[in-house]
């Protein structure tokens, strides 16, 4: 059984104050929910702020947006996996496709985070997904099985499995648009056969797959109900904390 994790993922978006403001309407309407796994992932700016927030709830965690390979050391700007751990973060988002695309992140870079990330016992939430020009071209089972061969590569079973795969088509991030759930559902089920073929079935089983790309409260549950959709990280909708908590009792209300 897969517990669902769901994802806000705030991007270069909310001061402390906003986050602050932010959390206060969230963990009140949320109350005591358990039936999914639940991330914030703010700036660095807000992480301190929140992660003393969050200190006390069982089922919400920090996250953080990226990180750097390295210890340490000349690295202007950058900030490592022992930093995070310092602020009691739990997850780290990884090779998310504003990274890949803007900034010029490889699937060799990925895999070296994410490696990283794991030396560090922080869990990485993975992101793979097609661009629209790559879906038109009939390429996305083979732009995922790419970036999944060469983000996974060198892993072990077990860290394969503590690893958190995001599924974000690049067309439907931020643009309103969204794979219709039978899309979703066919690129969740392909990523799930490729972990097998990477490390095995049992392996494959247990990973957790979310989806990502204009995730909003409408369309929540349709998502979520598929059978390998096991959360989902969210981007504009989850700067409403009203909104929010409306996907993550979606993703509750499913029976596993």
């Amino acid at each position: 059984m897969r517990k669902k994790i769901i994802a806000a993922n705030w991007k270069m978006n909310m001061t402390v104050g906003e986050a602050e403001a932010f959390l206060d309407t969230f963990l009140l309407e949320l109350g005591d929910e358990s039936g999914v796994d639940v991330v914030i992932v703010p700036p660095f700016t807000a992480l301190a702020k929140v992660g003393e927030r969050l200190s006390n709830s069982s089922t919400v965690k920090l996250g953080a947006q990226n990180m750097a390979f390295e210890k340490s050391g000349a690295f202007t700007g950058e900030i490592s996996a022992a930093m995070l751990r310092d602020l009691y973060v739990r997850y780290v988002v990884l090779g998310h496709s504003e990274r890949r695309t803007l900034f010029g992140e490889t699937d060799a870079i990925v895999n070296k985070k994410v490696r990283a990330a794991h030396e560090a016992s922080l869990k990485p939430i993975l992101c793979v997904g097609e661009t629209l020009a790559e879906r038109d071209a009939d390429r996305v089972e083979e732009v995922l099985e790419t970036q999944l061969r060469g983000s996974l590569a060198d892993m072990s079973s077990k860290e394969i499995v503590e690893t958190v795969i995001a599924y974000e088509p690049v067309w439907a991030i931020g643009t309103g648009r969204v794979a219709t759930p039978e899309q979703a559902q066919a690129a969740h089920a392909f990523i799930r056969k490729t972990i097998a073929m990477i490390a095995d079935q049992a392996v494959a089983d247990k990973v957790r797959i979310q989806y990502g790309g204009s995730v909003k409260p409408d369309n929540a549950k349709t998502l979520l109900g598929q059978p390998d959709i096991d959360g989902a990280l969210v981007g504009g909708a989850s700067l409403d904390p009203r909104a929010f908590v409306e996907i993550v009792k979606a993703g509750a209300s499913i029976e596993a």
